[in-house]
């Protein structure tokens, strides 16, 4: 997710990269689970809400210090902002960091050496998983957004979710829309991150489709004049 080409890069930076992107994998799940709690979680339940704080500000500062690390080994220097762009944007909305899947996949298959699954199985994989995660993230954005506004549409957590689902499969219903300027930007998110990911879904099974019906008429016999 830059435009420095991998194998550029030094190897200390990739060793990092290879050993760290589980563990920060985890800690985005668990960044999204303190945010969870700290949405969802009603206000008299005691210090669980407090504890969501901690956990969202501790695992915030682990991804402080990993690209902290990422810019020292880079050797980029200030340019590591612009190269690693991803990187940056994480940072500042952690809730992204699902689109940082592929990098999981490849650490994981690197460092187990499992055989790598087909071009076709990875791109629905990486699309679901992201879909998945991305549209739970979104729900939660906007339901802390909107639920408090006078005359919202999206009053509940199942308002949001139905919302987010609508939003990610370009439906558009109309049912529940954002109203609050936060929910509309992370409504333009999402919708951007929909049409990228059908987008990506669509082509590989149109691709599949295509070299399996190539397949299939290479084996027929030639039909007789």
């Amino acid at each position: 997710m830059s435009d420095r080409p991998a194998d550029s890069a030094p190897p200390r930076f990739r060793r990092w990269e290879q050993r760290t992107e589980v563990p920060l994998f985890g800690a985005s799940l668990l960044f999204l689970l303190g945010y969870g709690v700290r949405v969802l979680a009603p206000e008299n339940i005691g210090p669980w809400r407090d504890i969501a704080l901690a956990l969202v500000g501790t695992t915030w500062l682990v991804f402080a210090a990993d690209y902290a690390v990422r810019i020292r080994l880079s050797g980029l220097g200030p340019r590591f902002v612009r190269v690693h762009w991803l990187d940056t944007v994480v940072l500042l909305l952690p809730l992204l960091r699902p689109l940082r899947l592929i990098r999981v996949y490849t650490a994981v298959q690197q460092r187990q050496e499992r055989a790598r699954l087909s071009l076709y199985a990875r791109v629905i994989s990486y699309a679901g998983a992201s879909a998945l995660l991305l549209g739970f993230s979104s729900a939660l954005a906007v339901y802390n957004q909107e639920h408090k506004v006078p005359g919202a549409s999206i009053r509940t957590f199942g308002d949001a979710a139905w919302w987010a689902c609508e939003t990610l499969t370009t439906v558009g219903y109309g049912d529940t829309v954002p109203v609050t300027p936060g929910g509309r930007i992370v409504a333009s998110g999402l919708m951007a991150c929909g049409l990228a990911l059908l987008g990506a879904v669509t082509g590989s099974f149109s691709s599949w489709l295509v070299q399996v019906f190539t397949r299939e008429d290479e084996k027929r016999p030639p039909e007789r004049e």
